[in-house]
């Protein structure tokens, strides 16, 4: 196999892999798979070459699927996502229909307390952990064939202040410290960053400077309750943190205790995902949009901002992308940096286009176009791929 890594995707229609088995370097696609559930997540174990994708509806049911040959043959999901008595009946319930269901804010019916979908994945020290729609964290040991909820987090005293966000109540971001798998961060819309010092066993509010400006009755600095969209944590042993909110960019120095805004030099202060460098804690990327209702590239062209030196200053790159009449959105969970040197970057659109840098953003070539909406990209290294 080449060097490129190996993409995968969640989509509205199922999961997708694009993969450069014949060394080619042009990526061929394969899928869809996962019986053409909505899949808000696929992630994949570097070390293993396992893939999980996370997803579903109360129509298509809930869980996570699981590949251990690359992505050729699934197993369908085994159950055991049950909140119990925890008073999460507070989210929101229904499929999502449309080109950009997950954040366009349309209206749900009230749900009944059981999960609505599984929103996210991550893995911290082989432990596979999983986000949902209501906001609550499960964990497997056992590579997604069972889970346990990690009730903490759901039955924070902080809860009945969590709202939901245009999608429900869901918990989207998941990220760990490769050198501490006990330290771990989450964000939820809408009530913030929270993270544990203890694998999940409790949780804190990490939220401090983060605005919250679409409530104008609301204070602009509470303890929860803030639109975070995506927050990742960059490489290196320092727990250096960025973050994609509603209301602005920014970059924490200590794990989230204390955030400060990089937006300076962006277009917008809003936009959905953010990626970080796999080794350089101070290269970051944006794909900055409009605005809260236009949710499109501003101009109508489409650039991915990159910053060097943490947020401090930022260069945007267009070639290869589309510069003109250009209304597509990327999602939250839709844009993902792997890869040795250069890194690449990839990110997904809501109008099914993927994107690949493999000049750590100076340069873009489209890899598929006409998939469904795409929620989620994530990438794992060709050369640790067991496929």
């Amino acid at each position: 196999m080449s060097g490129l890594p190996t993409i995968l995707l969640g989509t509205t229609k199922g999961a997708f892999i694009l993969e450069d088995a014949d060394g080619s370097g042009r990526p061929a696609l394969r899928g869809p798979f996962c019986d053409g559930w909505p899949i808000n997540h696929v992630l994949g174990d570097p070390r293993t070459g396992r893939i999980w994708a996370a997803g579903g509806t109360a129509w298509h049911g809930t869980g996570v699927w699981r590949s251990e040959d690359g992505g050729h043959e699934w197993t369908a999901p085994e159950g055991g996502f049950a909140l119990g008595a925890t008073g999460d009946g507070d989210g929101q319930n229904g499929a999502p229909e449309g080109a950009d269901a997950q954040e366009d804010g349309q209206e749900d019916a009230q749900e009944d307390g059981a999960v609505q979908s599984v929103w996210s994945l991550g893995l911290a020290d082989g432990r596979l952990l999983a986000g949902t729609k209501p906001a609550a964290l499960f964990a497997s040991e056992d590579d997604g064939r069972t889970w346990r909820h990690l009730r903490a987090l759901a039955d924070h005293p902080t809860r009945p202040r969590w709202m939901p966000g245009g999608a429900g109540l869901v918990l989207h971001s998941i990220a760990a410290d490769p050198g501490d798998p006990r330290k771990l961060w989450v964000g939820i819309s809408t009530a913030g960053v929270f993270a544990s010092e203890d694998g999940g066993e409790s949780w804190e509010p990490r939220n401090r400077g983060t605005r919250q400006d679409f409530d104008p009755g609301g204070e602009r600095y509470p303890e929860v309750g803030q639109c975070v969209h995506s927050v990742v944590r960059a490489a290196g042993p320092e727990d250096v943190l960025y973050q994609q909110n509603h209301c602005g960019a920014y970059r924490s120095d200590d794990g989230g205790r204390d955030w400060r805004s990089i937006e300076t030099g962006l277009p917008s202060s809003f936009g959905f995902p953010v990626a970080a460098h796999p080794r350089d804690p101070e290269t970051v990327w944006l794909v900055p949009l409009a605005g809260d209702m236009a949710r499109y590239p501003a101009g109508g062209r489409a650039l991915v901002w990159r910053s060097r030196d943490g947020g401090e200053s930022w260069q945007s790159f267009g070639a290869g992308l589309p510069e003109r009449d250009c209304y597509f959105t990327v999602l939250r969970q839709a844009m993902a940096a792997a890869g040795d040197t250069p890194a690449c970057v990839c990110f997904g659109t809501n109008t099914g286009s993927v994107f690949l840098s493999r000049d750590e953003g100076e340069t873009w070539d489209e890899l598929a176009r006409h998939l469904p909406t795409i929620l989620s990209v994530e990438m794992m290294p060709a050369s640790d791929a067991r496929a």
